[in-house]
């Protein structure tokens, strides 16, 4: 169950119209029409304030309007079958390989898996054309789970425009395991990120809750009474007082969406490039300064911890000399 509140600004704006501009923000993943809400709407899918209403209904700030996020997705996916990601030859910088996972390097600029406006020229896509990407996930399947179908093998996800080391599951069991792994914290990853300014303190932890933007569902902001637990520990690796920026390695404990990057901008050192939280824009660098660095976690199958790592990329490497 989703649970939306109406915040002030959509106060007096019909309840479709406002369930709609939420969801697409807040799952993006999935296929979400203004047909697809007012057909729940009208079946009571789609309550406001417990109670069944007519799609041109208004709302009023603090109304909750709750949404049945089984058949939210189900729907979303029904009659897509074009939108199931399909093979396509792209490259892959492939780190390590076995049986059960893959480790890759994604490059900056490409996404992980399809979304609303990006259905190709994903890693999914490129991952669906590797020979040695098990089939079970290369064939649409009449399941739930989204990992099937959108985010075939996806354990983890990186922005966009954030390159580095990502981890892949090649099999279901594989999957489920590390999931489990990311769900419980133990798996760890390090980044290197330049920011903005000079740090001062030689390592530090950013312990700030975090949510999505009532107005901007795109970005994150700090949110104390809601938002969810994310702490960053980081370590400063360098400091360049003549260019202004500290170059750190960071270590998030929990996993939320633009975590990183909306921390060290609430403490005043946006990562540089980060247009998006106010990081300056740097000659030389069309994206955000975040690298993957490294990852370790309990092999699926092999029951030892293993680390692999990836390369600092031309872009960044060039930039710090």
């Amino acid at each position: 169950m989703y649970i939306l509140e109406v915040i002030l600004e959509d106060s007096g704006k019909r309840v479709d119209n406002v369930t709609l501009k939420h969801l697409v923000g807040l799952k993006p993943e999935l296929e979400i029409s203004r047909t697809i809400v007012q057909d729940m709407i009208d079946k009571g899918e789609i309550l406001l304030n417990g109670k069944i209403v007519k799609v041109s209904h208004k709302v009023n700030a603090g109304d909750k309007i709750e949404i049945d996020s089984e058949k939210l997705e189900r729907e979303s996916l029904a009659g897509h079958d074009k939108k199931i990601p399909r093979a396509e030859k792209l490259p892959l910088d492939i780190i390590y390989e076995d049986e059960d996972i893959l480790v890759v390097n994604k490059p900056a600029g490409m996404v992980v898996h399809p979304a609303c406006g990006n259905y190709s020229g994903t890693l999914v896509n490129a991952l669906l054309n590797y020979g040695g990407f098990l089939t079970e996930f290369n064939e649409p399947r009449d399941t739930k789970d989204e990992k099937h179908t959108l985010r075939p093998g996806i354990v983890h996800r990186l922005d966009k425009d954030t390159s580095g080391v990502m981890l892949v599951a090649k099999t279901g069991v594989a999957l489920r395991k590390l999931s489990s792994q990311l769900k419980h914290r133990t798996i760890a990853k390090k980044y290197i990120a330049i920011v903005k300014g000079i740090i001062d303190l030689d390592e530090g932890i950013i312990d700030l809750p975090v949510n999505h933007d009532k107005k901007n569902r795109m970005k994150m902001v700090i949110d104390r009474e809601e938002g969810k637990e994310a702490v960053t520990h980081y370590k400063v690796m360098s400091r360049n007082k003549e260019g202004n920026f500290t170059v750190l390695e960071v270590t998030p404990k929990t996993g939320r969406t633009h975590q990183i990057r909306i921390h060290f901008a609430h403490i005043g050192h946006p990562i540089l490039g980060d247009t998006l939280y106010n990081g300056p824009a740097v000659q030389g660098l069309s994206r955000q300064a975040l690298h993957a660095e490294s990852i370790s976690f309990m092999h699926p199958s092999k029951n030892k911890v293993v680390e692999f790592s990836a390369k600092i990329p031309s872009d960044i490497k060039k930039f710090l000399s």
